[in-house]
C-alpha cells in the first residue's frame, strides 16, 4: 500500500483517480492546488504525489522543483501536455514518471506499484511528511544539489545548477527572456523575431537559428554542459528545465 496526494483541479477527476487508487488498497488523499498539497504533507505521510502541471496559483512543474530540492518523495506527473518538450521539463525537475492523459487508471496503478517497490514504500526512508524535521528526510544524489537554472535579469547571465554562469548578448537576453518566462512551452520563431523588432518570420532568414547554435556553443563552453534550448519542430524553440528568475 502506497500512502498517495492527487494533485488534481478538474473536481470529476479527481474524484475518480482518489477512488479507484482506493479501491486498489491505497492510502489516497486529493488536493485541488499546491497550497491543499502542503497541507496535507503537515498533516500526514506522503510517499507518492500524482501531480497535474497545468494547476491554479503555482503550478506543476513548480512544485515538483520545489519538493525534490529537498525530499525523494515519488512524483507522477499526469497532465494534457503530450509535447516532448515538457516531458523533457517534467523529468528534469524531478519527476519519476511523466503520463499524459487520458491515462488507463490500471496503469497509472501499475506505475504507482512500480514506483512504490523502486522506493521501498513503507521502510521508514519512504515518504515526506511535511512537519517533519529537514535532516530527516533522505536525500539522494539526484537531490543534494539545485536542480534550477537561474536567469539574473540584471545582468543578462544564466546560470547553471551547478553555479556557473555564461553572460549574454542584447539578442540573445530577448531570446532568454522569452524562453525562460515560460519554461518548457514552445516559442515561435515568429515570435522571437518581433521581439527582436523584426516584421516577423521570414522563412529564408536563419538569423535566429544561427544565433541559437551560437548561443548553444558559447554555453557548454562556458557552463561544461548544454543548454537546455530545445528546438520544437514546424514552432521554435522552448527551454526545456527548471528555470528561477532574479
Amino acid at each position: 500500500m502506497a500512502r498517495i496526494a492527487v494533485v488534481e483541479d478538474e473536481a470529476p477527476l479527481r474524484t475518480d483517480l482518489v477512488e479507484y487508487l482506493s479501491a486498489c488498497g491505497h492510502d489516497v488523499v486529493g488536493c485541488a492546488d499546491g497550497k491543499e498539497l502542503d497541507q496535507s504533507l503537515d498533516e500526514r505521510i506522503i510517499d507518492i504525489i500524482i501531480l497535474d502541471i497545468n494547476l491554479p496559483g503555482e503550478g506543476g512543474f513548480s512544485i515538483a522543483g520545489r519538493l525534490r530540492s529537498h525530499s525523494d518523495v515519488g512524483i507522477i506527473m499526469l497532465t494534457a501536455r503530450g509535447l516532448n518538450v515538457d516531458r523533457v521539463v517534467g523529468l528534469e525537475v524531478g519527476a519519476d514518471v511523466y503520463m499524459v492523459k487520458p491515462v488507463e487508471l490500471r496503469e497509472l496503478e501499475a506505475q504507482v506499484r512500480t514506483l512504490s517497490r523502486r522506493m521501498r514504500v513503507g521502510t521508514p526512508a519512504g515518504g515526506i511528511a511535511g512537519n517533519s524535521d529537514p535532516s530527516d528526510v533522505v536525500m539522494t544524489a539526484s537531490t543534494a544539489v539545485p536542480t534550477e537554472w537561474i536567469y539574473d535579469q540584471l545582468s543578462w547571465t544564466l546560470i547553471s545548477p551547478e553555479g556557473k554562469a555564461v553572460k549574454l548578448t542584447g539578442n540573445e537576453r530577448v531570446l532568454m527572456s522569452l524562453l525562460v518566462t515560460r519554461p518548457g512551452e514552445p516559442v515561435s520563431r515568429d515570435e522571437i523575431f518581433k521581439a527582436l523588432g523584426k516584421r516577423g518570420w521570414d522563412p529564408s532568414d536563419r538569423s535566429v537559428d544561427s544565433m541559437v547554435r551560437r548561443l548553444r556553443a558559447k554555453g557548454e563552453e562556458a557552463l561544461g554542459c548544454p543548454l537546455p534550448i530545445e528546438s520544437v519542430h514546424s514552432i521554435g524553440y522552448a527551454f526545456a528545465a527548471a528555470v528561477g528568475l532574479r
